[in-house]
């Protein structure tokens, strides 16, 4: 028991030196965990304001590339100058026209020709080569305008399909060419023709839609159809107009963007074209005068590519308030007719729809042009034939 008694001191030395040990290497990993915790928070403290700015600096990319520059207004300091004659709409904005054809006061048929995509009231139509031989039997004035954001027509940020019916509409009604008149859309211009059906009907004397402008996500048209129709197209094309449709915010940089390839037209691809068309496209490179036809091309964008190329796809593939099929004859007592002109080679619109149309709207007359791609309508005979349909029906 004494034995037991003696040893006790000793081994409660023994614990005690191990309980110090211990205590020490606690002591040391505390040390050392507040030594590694204090260098973390200072490598934190040291990244949180680079990693802030670069994503400052990213978010501020982001909203550079989707941001659209501030266009050159025609007449402003430093935009292009006013070089043709315009009419000022209630809204403030400026139109831009030219006349053509028999005075306005004397002709029998006024006509308003809505010129497409990357073009102008200056559309090198054949068709004043053919206004002396036409004049005196058709009697008729022809008036081109620039849409919103062309040429020398002031942007308009809120265009859309209706507004192009309004526009056309005032137009009219500042030049005074009386309160019926044709219509006649080019391609993209066909939009705003098909607006004109339905905002300003009473107006309307007779419509030309020539390869006309097709909206793959019209809702009367059977999904396989625009399913295909989109199949059809280029893989780039098909791809800026979903954009356009389905991501309209994100449309300009889309357009701008370098990864990949966003438009044929604007690309300069002429794989769009048909062989048909490139035999025009080479005939119409004859140009007397290329410098001219050179200032043409730029004047068209002068103001800036988004607020004239850009707007006019994005309006045009907007959501319509209307769908074709919905319209309403607007000559039922067959005093005007409404004609469609479809190339059967053309690459850029594809005939299938148009065909479909036609054939649901009865009182559309559908011609199919064989041997004829999207550009038929800048040959000579072509032209008469349409304007002739339209005037004499």
């Amino acid at each position: 028991m004494q034995e037991m008694q003696e040893a006790s001191p000793s081994s409660s030395k023994k614990i005690s030196a191990a309980a110090a040990r211990a205590h020490t290497r606690r002591n040391r990993a505390t040390t050392s965990n507040s030594s590694i915790k204090g260098r973390l928070n200072s490598i934190s403290a040291m990244f949180v304001p680079i990693a802030m700015a670069l994503t400052v600096g990213a978010l501020g990319w982001v909203y550079q590339s989707l941001k659209p520059p501030p266009p050159k207004i025609c007449g402003s300091p430093g935009g292009p100058p006013i070089t043709s004659p315009r009419v000022q709409l209630r809204d403030g904005r400026h139109l831009a026209y030219k006349e053509m054809g028999v005075a306005k006061e004397e002709a029998k048929h006024k006509l308003v020709i809505i010129h497409g995509f990357d073009n102008s009231k200056d559309i090198n139509l054949p068709i004043q080569q053919i206004f002396q031989e036409l004049m005196e039997e058709l009697s008729l004035y022809v008036l081109t305008f620039d849409r919103a954001g062309y040429g020398e027509s002031d942007p308009y940020p809120s265009r859309s399909v209706k507004s192009e019916a309004y526009d056309i509409e005032e137009l009219a009604d500042k030049l005074q060419i009386g309160s019926k008149f044709y219509v006649m859309g080019i391609s993209m211009g066909a939009y705003p023709a098909y607006s004109c059906l339905k905002y300003i009907p009473h107006r309307l004397a007779g419509v030309a839609l020539v390869v006309p402008f097709v909206h793959y996500w019209w809702p009367c048209l059977p999904a396989n159809l625009s399913r295909d129709g989109l199949q059809k197209l280029l893989p780039m094309d098909s791809r800026a107009f979903r954009v356009a449709y389905y991501a309209p915010w994100l449309f300009h940089w889309w357009m701008t963007q370098k990864w990949f390839p966003s438009l044929s037209l604007t690309a300069g691809n002429m794989a769009v074209f048909c062989p048909q068309d490139m035999e025009m496209i080479a005939e119409m490179s004859k140009s007397p005068n290329p410098h001219q036809e050179t200032c043409f091309q730029e004047k068209v964008k002068q103001q800036g590519v988004h607020e004239s190329l850009y707007r006019d796809i994005l309006a045009g593939y907007s959501k319509w308030e209307f769908d074709p099929t919905d319209l309403i004859n607007p000559f039922p007592n067959n005093d005007g007719s409404v004609h469609i002109w479809q190339g059967a080679e053309d690459r850029i619109i594809p005939r299938e729809i148009n065909r479909y149309l036609a054939e649901n709207i009865p009182w559309i007359q559908y011609h199919e042009v064989e041997d004829a791609g999207h550009l038929f309508i800048f040959q000579k005979e072509k032209v008469e034939t349409v304007l002739r349909a339209l005037v004499q029906d």
